[in-house]
């Protein structure tokens, strides 16, 4: 079965250093991001940019692998671990994409509990120094 096109450019933006203007050509300008520490979706291109940059910070440490992933469709979902000071992550990236082959909808999901703290302290941190 064929990897869907845009599940092939998010791997290849992954492994290729996380490019700011590789991501930003492949988010739809409407695009949601869910993220697992904040209540509400945040909306928009920028946001996104902002949110997915900021994870990449949080999880480039050398330690994040997609061991996992389910496609159907334009739907995928990719399940990830990572290492953060000593906490092992677990979590899955659930993607959208839309009939231009483009993210419409992301939304992380973290366990366990002392992931997410770790994350939403990390997070925080790399959102906090984006906006200088």
């Amino acid at each position: 079965m064929a990897k869907h096109p845009g599940l092939t450019r998010w791997h290849a933006y992954m492994e290729g250093g996380s490019n700011p203007a590789v991501l930003a050509d492949m988010l739809a300008d409407d695009a949601v991001f869910h993220s697992p520490v904040v209540h509400t979706p945040q909306a928009g291109k920028a946001k996104v940019m902002a949110y997915l940059g900021a994870a990449g910070g949080v999880f480039g440490n050398g330690t994040f692998e997609y061991v996992r992933e389910i496609a159907d469709g334009d739907n995928v979902i990719l399940e990830f671990t990572a290492e953060m000071d000593g906490i092992m992550v677990n979590g899955i990236d659930m993607i959208q994409f839309n009939a231009d082959g483009k993210i419409q909808d992301f939304k992380v999901m973290v366990r366990p509990l002392k992931a997410i703290n770790k994350v939403w302290d990390m997070m925080a941190a790399q959102l906090a120094a984006a906006k200088g």
